[in-house]
């Protein structure tokens, strides 16, 4: 049994990935990259994979989020203004662009319980294929 890794050791190892070698198929079609794949085997959290999964029949019906999409998870009240609901622990959320105080994004999903031990982390969605930005680095740092 792996142990999830503790925040500061995932925020460590995460830059390590600068490109990707390998390409993981999801069931529900989406692929993702190596640095994906490490984030949800040391995070313990495939279960957010399946979540941006599960939505994509309703966001590819939007124009706007076809080509690209901004997953944002936060956990608690970590992000400036993206926030869980009462009784949430999490909310993950679908942007067209960068979030906006105000503007409501066209997906959100309450997540009442997660242990994951990031504060905030941001996918890409591009051309099928899932990539995890952390922090102000490009990616992880560059799988893009």
């Amino acid at each position: 049994m792996k142990i999830m890794l503790e925040a500061e050791k995932l925020e460590a190892a995460l830059p390590q990935f600068n490109g990707t070698n390998n390409y993981f198929k999801h069931i529900l079609g989406l692929s993702y990259t190596d640095g994906l794949k490490f984030l949800a085997e040391n995070a313990e959290c495939y279960w957010l994979i399946d979540a941006i999964a599960s939505h994509q029949i309703k966001a590819l019906k939007n124009p706007r989020l076809k080509d690209f999409q901004l997953w944002i998870l936060a956990v608690g009240d970590s992000h400036e203004f993206i926030k869980p609901s009462p009784g949430n622990n999490a909310i993950l959320t679908c942007w067209e662009d960068t979030p906006v105080l105000g503007v409501k994004p066209p997906i959100t999903q309450q997540i009442e319980f997660t242990d994951f031990p990031l504060p905030v982390i941001k996918f890409y969605l591009e051309n099928s294929v899932l990539i995890a930005k952390r922090g102000r680095s490009p990616l992880l740092p560059s799988e893009r």
